[in-house]
């Protein structure tokens, strides 16, 4: 078994050790959710930026949330062995960190269908994080991205995973 759980086995792959999309046909629908998180580190002076909304492309928490939510809405179009689904709700937040210092990312997808949603909710903060990188970088490009991973997962035939 590995770390989540989960059957040592990689199921993106055919017999034949060739990738192919896994076929999640026969799967029942069922209610599903995924909530990854991560953070942007940077400099006390560009938190402090953003925080008090000064920086210069504008509201650095509100753009990358929103982009956070594109994200994972175009999972399928970024990631190619993704099946494309039917989002029913995201949430992104961004909390700033002094003691980061920087910007912690959660995001939180669901969906209900036949495979679970942690590739969405894994590039909702990756998009989030990417996007407040962009936006800062003019003053901070020592900025650094990272924790990103998975802290829930519920719903289908593995059930729940929760991260230690």
């Amino acid at each position: 078994m590995s770390a989540g759980g989960s059957p040592d086995k990689l199921t993106h792959f055919d017999a034949s050790g060739q990738a192919h999309m896994v076929d999640v046909s026969a799967k029942p629908d069922t209610d599903r959710v995924a909530t990854a998180t991560g953070w942007v580190k940077m400099r006390p002076e560009t938190l402090a930026l953003i925080v008090e909304g000064t920086a210069s492309k504008g509201d650095v928490l509100g753009v990358a949330r929103l982009a956070g939510i594109m994200g994972a809405k175009r999972t399928a179009d970024l990631i190619p062995l993704c099946h494309p689904l039917p989002v029913t709700k995201v949430t992104v937040d961004l909390e700033p960190d002094d003691a980061l210092p920087g910007v912690r990312i959660a995001a939180t997808v669901k969906t209900s269908g036949k495979t679970g949603v942690e590739m969405e909710a894994l590039t909702a903060v990756s998009t989030a994080a990417l996007t407040v990188y962009d936006m800062t970088k003019a003053v901070d490009r020592a900025m650094e991205i990272g924790g990103i991973h998975v802290t829930l997962k519920d719903g289908g035939k593995s059930g729940r995973f929760e991260a230690p």
